[in-house]
């Protein structure tokens, strides 16, 4: 699992956890019935208190994300694959809002940003 924290971001370091955590379990990158690390584990890792990686496990917990067995480590759940899309798109959606603001605030024609859009996907796909 690969997390980085911006601690200057102004998003409290839990934000940060739970979502990316989330876009690494909606990108595949954490498949179902992968085990997270302890939350002593992680947070030694990162460098942050264990409380707050607990706060970030509990929230992905209620929301379905992340299961806790009793006795055993927290695993990624396991979601229908319709289940899996919709959380994905949820993601895109999320991840969209702050330039879909950025680009009215602008003024930008929505042709042009469209356009924009359309050009990062596609010099992003001939780089991968």
């Amino acid at each position: 699992m690969f997390i980085v924290l911006s601690p200057n971001s102004g998003v409290p370091v839990y934000r940060q956890l739970i979502e990316q955590i989330r876009l690494q379990v909606a990108g595949g990158r954490l498949a179902p019935g992968d085990e997270m690390p302890s939350t002593r584990n992680l947070s030694a890792q990162l460098g942050v208190n264990p409380m707050t990686v607990s706060k970030a496990y509990t929230q992905l917990e209620r929301e379905g994300v992340l299961e806790r067995r009793p006795g055993r480590p927290l695993v990624v759940r396991a979601l229908p694959p319709d289940q899996a899309r919709t959380r994905k798109l949820e993601q895109v959606r999320e991840s969209l809002e702050g330039a879909v603001t950025t680009i009215r605030q602008l003024d930008v024609p929505t042709d042009e940003a469209l356009r924009l859009l359309r050009e990062m996907l596609e010099r992003q796909s001939e780089e991968t």
